[in-house]
């Protein structure tokens, strides 16, 4: 009971302490993720991002923002997170920042990527090559660094939302080994995430069959979203086809695009961050925290 009590306190205080910690969003950490740029496109990496109101595009040189766990409810574990967009621009704000802050509340620390857009205007990137190689490199980078960022490199997830779902899937179902003989250590590190986390993904990259050493996963979606709630529908089969642990929830309502659910109308849509928490405590996520709890 105490676990869930602190799963559900912790969510009270994520919107109370919401809007400070919003004004604070320039002292967060910017770590690119090579520091010459992203290979082949190294000339770009001084052009500058666009950005307005919620979004941010023009990507020439992705990095992950450092959401740091407040260090009195620390557990270890970690999540990339991938906003949507469509792949043109990456809806930063409502599907990158408030999540992040969300899973802070939980005691988890959050990265988000920005990742390169295939179809932002002009871009001359190939989608799949591109995700693929910042998502990785940002769950190498990431684990390279796990000391300094006081987490556990073994509970290192990724969040995805629409287009970043697409992200998500283009690294979850393969080995994600690293390239033994590459001079940059950080390229010998294995990127496959330990968890993942699928809210209304894009139907791209969703395997034919799912791998018994997929990651467990979370899923969710609303059925009246006519784009996303198929992969979701695909992805469940086969999870329950390989016998890899996961948990789906797909609401009558919602549309596409709900975000962190504090916009809808919809009680249920508004609560779907509460199932997520549940999720994590349930799959001991949390233990660093119950370690510490029961110590005292």
């Amino acid at each position: 009971m105490q676990k869930q009590s602190n799963v559900f306190i912790s969510f009270l205080l994520f919107f109370i302490l919401h809007s400070t910690l919003v004004n604070c969003q320039s002292d967060h950490l910017i770590i690119h993720l090579w520091d010459n740029g992203a290979p082949g496109f190294e000339k770009l990496k001084n052009e500058p991002e666009q950005s307005k109101d919620y979004w941010v595009k023009n990507i020439h040189h992705p990095s992950i923002t450092v959401f740091p766990a407040p260090k009195e409810i620390s557990n270890g574990t970690a999540v990339v997170i991938c906003p949507g967009g469509g792949h043109r621009l990456l809806v930063y704000k409502a599907e990158g920042e408030e999540p992040a802050l969300f899973l802070n509340s939980l005691g988890i620390t959050a990265f988000v990527l920005k990742y390169r857009l295939a179809r932002d205007s002009n871009s001359s990137y190939n989608l799949k090559k591109v995700i693929t190689e910042d998502a990785y490199r940002a769950m190498r980078l990431i684990r390279s660094r796990a000391k300094e960022f006081n987490i556990d490199p073994k509970r290192l997830g990724i969040m995805g939302f629409s287009a970043g779902g697409e992200v998500v899937s283009a690294i979850a179902y393969e080995n994600g080994d690293g390239e033994v003989s590459a001079k940059d250590p950080v390229e010998r590190i294995n990127g496959k995430p330990n968890f993942q986390i699928q809210i209304y993904p894009g139907p791209l990259f969703i395997p034919e069959t799912v791998p018994h050493d997929a990651p467990p996963a979370f899923f969710l979606a609303a059925d009246d979203d006519p784009c996303c709630v198929v992969p979701i529908i695909s992805l469940v089969n086969k999870y329950r086809d390989a016998g890899v642990p996961f948990e789906s929830h797909i609401y009558r309502k919602g549309g596409h695009g709900f975000n962190m659910g504090k916009r809808s109308s919809l009680q249920s849509i508004k609560g779907w961050p509460n199932r997520l928490a549940e999720w994590l405590a349930d799959n001991n996520y949390f233990k660093e925290e119950e370690k510490a709890n029961n110590s005292k």
